[in-house]
């Protein structure tokens, strides 16, 4: 074993690349991008009014283009955020006696005013990184911690399955044609194979996990060590701050208008 051999294994791990380092979300931890839209649904839940709770929310999405510094967020992950607006929107306005705008467009900003912005944090959550703060700074036992982080990059996966799947079946013929049925049935099959897929790996994770010790660490007297450290840094304090000035703005702004 030559020296510079020797010199890489003795290295420390270099530290998990973010995945938008220049915005202030990709350099902040996971705990922070979970607290910080806690605190915005605190704020969100008590909004005043329709047109300080409008305000507010154009600030906030301004405020998360500058700090995604440019990330683009899929429209397919925010449609389940849009959806939810919408529909409290609606309900808000079909099911009142008698039936106003102003109280639904309120319900939908309230639920709007923490929705979006959980949703934009929660794509630069790194799992593993999520992991090591849960058991260093949360004190989590870290079977459960270790099982959540197995999960949650299962989660990342699936995407890259489902394409997998459906050019397997256009590959052997199975692919579906211009028929309403047709696409139903293929979708129905690519889903069912996608969930036999994922309950096969899970297993195959969960005995391999168990072949390397993780079953000790339920056992008393054992613990383990975590694979890179989880300060709390400046961006995190930086982002929690920012979350709590935009969480108090609905209230200010309606006190400054009214």
């Amino acid at each position: 074993m030559t020296t510079t051999e020797l010199s890489d294994q003795a290295a420390p791990p270099k530290p998990r690349s973010r995945l938008n380092p220049v915005g202030l979300l990709g350099r902040a931890g996971p705990l922070a991008l979970i607290v910080g839209p806690a605190m915005l649904m605190a704020g969100g839940l008590t909004m005043p009014g329709v047109r300080a709770g409008a305000i507010a929310a154009a600030v906030l999405l301004a405020v998360l283009a500058v700090l995604a510094a440019g990330y683009r967020i899929g429209w397919v992950r925010l449609l389940p955020g849009l959806l939810a607006i919408a529909s409290v929107t609606w309900s808000n306005w079909l099911l009142a006696s008698p039936r106003e705008l102003e109280p639904a467009l309120l319900a939908g900003l309230r639920v709007g005013y923490f929705v979006v912005p959980g949703v934009v944090c929660a794509a630069f959550i790194d799992p593993a990184a999520l992991g090591d703060q849960l058991g260093q700074r949360l004190r989590i036992p870290a079977r459960p911690v270790l099982a959540a982080v197995a999960g949650l990059q299962r989660l990342d996966t699936l995407a890259q399955d489902w394409q997998a799947l459906i050019r397997a079946r256009r590959i052997r013929g199975l692919g579906p044609t211009r028929s309403p049925l047709s696409q139903a049935r293929h979708y129905w099959a690519v889903t069912f194979a996608l969930l036999v897929q994922a309950l096969r790996q899970a297993e195959r994770a969960s005995v391999a996990m168990e072949a390397r010790g993780y079953g000790l660490l339920a056992r008393p007297g054992h613990r383990r060590t975590w694979w890179q450290p989880a300060p709390f840094t400046g961006a995190d304090v930086a982002l929690l701050a920012v979350c709590a000035a935009l969480a108090a703005l609905p209230t200010a702004l309606h006190t400054l208008l009214s």
